[in-house]
């Protein structure tokens, strides 16, 4: 379901700019604001890929890491990509806290990934999909870099579909949240642009056939905490 006020401003120095200036709150944040489910839906993309140990997997979008290292014990193989350096610092400091072998991180415009084609065993990303300038040029650009047979996995928020939950879940996405933000965040704008972007952005159907038209196979979506978050898996079949 999407908003029909005006659309979110994706461009790209815009958004790098308002992550970077968030990166220093960005993780306690994520902890408050998510209730501290943020990291078991982290958990449960990665338990969602059926990736042979050792497979390499790229998180694109990463932020400060907290995929990367959820896919780390599925894989010792791990990437992150993203074009906020503030954000790679954060987790690049992560990785060499977290016990070996840890991921790696590198700057990197998830429309334009410095990797060869078929390259990987599986890509993830967690709440950055709906930030980019181009969903369909993403999806694209993932599924070129996905070696036969390999995965995606996508988690992004939503708005559950049960109407006893979506009022209530509307009143705080629209006022309580941009508040904390706000209070908490030098650039509170971050947490006004969420919820704009996530009623603007393609949702279960939606997205997959988005999904399938790009070229994935076995598109299909999963509510997780009552569908205000979606876990979307495909594959490459060739």
């Amino acid at each position: 379901m999407q908003s029909a006020g005006q659309p979110v401003d994706k461009n790209g120095q815009t958004i790098e700019r308002m992550f970077s200036a968030v990166a220093p709150r960005y993780d306690l944040l994520n902890r408050l604001l998510s209730a501290n489910l943020d990291q078991r839906w982290r958990r449960q993309a990665a338990a969602a890929l059926t990736l042979p140990i050792g497979a390499p997997v790229l998180d694109v979008c990463a932020g400060t890491g907290d995929q990367a290292l959820a896919l780390r014990k599925r894989t010792s193989n791990v990437w992150a990509a993203d074009f906020s350096v503030p954000m790679l610092e954060i987790a690049n400091r992560k990785f060499r806290r977290s016990e070996a072998p840890f991921p790696a991180g590198f700057a990197s415009d998830t429309l334009r990934l410095p990797l060869p084609s078929k390259s990987l065993g599986a890509v993830t990303v967690s709440f950055g999909l709906r930030n980019v300038a181009d969903l369909d040029a993403a999806l694209s650009e993932m599924l070129r870099v996905l070696q036969t047979e390999g995965e995606v996995a996508i988690l992004e928020f939503a708005l559950p579909r049960s109407q006893f939950l979506r009022k209530p879940y509307l009143f705080y996405f629209r006022n309580i949240l941009p508040r904390i933000g706000a209070w908490i965040s030098p650039r509170g704008s971050a947490y006004t642009y969420l919820p704009d972007s996530v009623m603007q952005f393609p949702q279960r159907e939606q997205f997959t056939r988005r999904m399938e038209a790009v070229g994935f196979r076995d598109a299909t979506w999963h509510d997780l905490t009552g569908g205000i978050v979606c876990l979307y898996t495909g594959r490459r079949d060739r």
